[in-house]
C-alpha cells in the first residue's frame, strides 16, 4: 500500500479515474487523497463518492502533499503552476498529465530542483484498461518512476520512455482508441450488412477486439503467430485477411500513427512559439 499523500489538481474524468483506480485496487486509503477543482458541485460528488478531502483552493490542497498530480487542461497549466509555486514544498513530486507540455517548461515554472514526471495516459484509463507512457524529468529519481508507475498501473498498464518519444506515444496509444473505435464501428456495420442486428453486431465486434487484445497480452505471442492460428488453409479467415491486405490496412494504420505523431509535434511546437 502506498504511504504517500496525493493531491489532484483538476477533478475531471482522468483525475477521477486515477482516484477510483487507486482506491479500488486498495493501493491507498481515502484519507491520503485530495482533489481540487473550480466546480464546487463536482467536488461535492467526489467527496460523497470516494470520501476524500476536496477544495476549490489549489494552494490549500497541495499543503503537506507528497505528490501533486497536474490533471488540468494544458491551456491553464501555466496559471496553475504560477498559483502553487510559492506553496510547493521542494521535496514534492509533480506528475503531469497535461498533453503537449514538456518537462523543461514545467521545471522552468517551478522552484529549482522540484522533481517532475510527465505522463501520457489514454481514454481507456476511464475503465481501468489504460495505456500510459511515463517520462522522468532531470531531477526525478528511480523511486519516483516506480511511484508514478504504481499510480497509473491502477488504471491499466505503463511503460517508461524517453520524453523525446512522447509524440510517438501520442500517435500510437494516445490517439489509438479512436482508430479502434472506427474499426469496431466498421465491423459492426459489416455485421448488420450480413444480417445481424445492430446490438448483436456491435457486441460481437467489441468483444472480438477485446479478446484478441487479451490473447496478445496474456500469451505474449507475436500477433502474426496468433493470426496464423486463426487462418486455416483455404478457410474464411485467410480469405478475409487477403481482402484486408488488398485494402492496405497495415499501410493505412502505419500512416495514421505517423500522421498523429507529426501533428503532436506541430502542436507542441505551437505551444513553445
Amino acid at each position: 500500500m502506498l504511504t504517500s499523500t496525493i493531491a489532484f489538481l483538476g477533478a475531471g474524468n482522468m483525475g477521477e479515474a486515477l482516484i477510483r483506480g487507486l482506491l479500488s485496487s486498495d493501493a491507498i486509503a481515502p484519507e491520503q487523497l485530495r482533489a481540487s477543482d473550480r466546480r464546487p458541485d463536482r467536488l461535492d460528488e467526489l467527496a460523497e463518492r470516494y470520501k476524500i478531502e476536496t477544495s476549490t483552493d489549489n494552494r490549500e490542497v497541495i499543503k503537506g502533499a507528497d505528490v501533486v498530480v497536474l490533471a488540468v487542461k494544458p491551456q491553464i497549466l501555466d496559471s496553475v503552476l504560477a498559483e502553487i509555486d510559492q506553496d510547493m514544498d521542494p521535496s514534492t513530486l509533480v506528475i503531469s498529465i497535461a498533453a503537449g507540455v514538456d518537462i523543461k517548461h514545467m521545471e522552468a515554472n517551478l522552484a529549482s530542483g522540484v522533481r517532475v514526471i510527465r505522463t501520457m495516459p489514454n481514454v481507456a484509463s476511464l475503465v481501468a484498461e489504460g495505456a500510459t507512457a511515463i517520462a522522468a524529468g532531470s531531477h526525478a529519481r528511480e523511486d519516483d518512476l516506480v511511484l508514478a508507475q504504481r499510480i497509473f498501473d491502477s488504471v491499466g498498464m505503463t511503460v517508461v520512455v524517453e520524453e523525446a518519444l512522447m509524440d510517438s506515444v501520442t500517435g500510437l496509444s494516445g490517439s489509438g482508441p479512436a482508430y479502434i473505435f472506427l474499426v469496431v464501428e466498421a465491423l459492426s456495420d459489416a455485421g448488420v450488412k450480413v444480417g445481424l442486428s445492430r446490438w448483436d453486431a456491435q457486441a460481437l465486434a467489441a468483444q472480438t477486439v477485446l479478446g484478441a487484445a487479451k490473447l496478445i497480452i496474456d500469451t505474449g505471442e507475436h500477433p502474426g503467430r496468433l493470426k496464423d492460428m486463426v487462418c486455416s488453409p483455404g478457410g474464411t479467415a485467410i480469405a478475409a485477411v487477403h481482402t484486408l491486405e488488398q485494402g492496405g490496412l497495415r499501410t493505412t494504420l502505419i500512416d495514421a500513427v505517423e500522421t498523429a505523431t507529426r501533428r503532436s509535434r506541430e502542436l507542441g511546437k505551437d505551444k513553445k512559439d
